[in-house]
């Protein structure tokens, strides 16, 4: 990201990008018709942690403008090379977010998928206020419960529920988790149908929380059996820079 050529993509990436996205996008479509859905109802977050703004450009010029990056550094040099071309983007925060980073990324207006404790969530809280600002926000949930992954456990996802749902400036709008390892030989579609079952719970146990109505759950590998489930945001990265070199 040195020079201005090397954010923009060859003719050759962005065929690609956008055969991908009409590939994926369609994919999600059939999946939703299958269960009776609107396709409009599951928005398409492209994961661009592994790729460089080149790609990155060529994905947004294909039709995904909801950009997620697990890593704070690199949304931040992404974003700012977008709005030197005065281009909007919706940034999601995919990955696990420190507190010294929180207040970096904050007037970037992201959605954050992975608020997994109430101290995280307390100091998002204050920059909001600072910033005169509120921060949507999807508390993460440890399907899996490895001591591995972050996320709240199941059985403390009330406690810390109830707590962040009071704080001003952030406005949660639903869960986010993801399947176990393949080689756990879990099925992932009960993972994500617990977490719907989890979000149905909060949303009757707070019913002045807006019905929480968001489900960030899916991946290249298994976002169909989420939207099965009702996911309302898949997380895809792979399958849309298929066949890149």
């Amino acid at each position: 990201m040195d020079t201005q050529n090397s954010q923009r993509p060859t003719a050759e990436v962005q065929s690609v990008c956008t055969e991908n996205w009409k590939h994926v996008t369609g994919r999600v479509a059939d999946s939703c018709t299958k269960v009776g859905r609107e396709p409009t109802s599951v928005r398409v977050v492209g994961v661009t942690k592994y790729v460089d703004m080149a790609r990155t450009r060529a994905l947004y010029d294909a039709g995904c403008q909801d950009l997620g990056e697990s890593r704070p550094q690199a949304l931040w040099e992404k974003a700012a090379a977008f709005a030197a071309d005065d281009v909007s983007v919706q940034w999601h925060v995919i990955g696990h977010l420190q507190r010294n980073k929180v207040a970096k990324t904050m007037p970037y207006n992201p959605m954050l998928h992975t608020l997994d404790s109430v101290r995280l969530a307390e100091a998002i809280s204050r920059s909001a206020i600072e910033l005169s600002m509120v921060c949507d926000g999807l508390i993460e949930v440890n399907l899996s419960e490895d001591v591995g992954r972050s996320g709240v456990l199941p059985d403390r996802l009330l406690d810390s529920a109830s707590q962040i749902l009071e704080l001003p400036g952030v406005r949660i709008r639903g869960l986010m988790g993801m399947a176990s390892h393949p080689e756990a030989g879990r099925n992932p579609r009960q993972e994500f149908a617990h977490l719907r079952e989890l979000r149905d719970g909060l949303s009757d146990r707070f019913p002045d929380a807006g019905g929480l109505p968001e489900l960030s759950m899916g991946m290249s590998g298994d976002f169909e059996d989420a939207i099965s489930e009702g996911s309302t945001i898949v997380r895809i990265g792979s399958a849309l820079f298929h066949g890149l070199r």
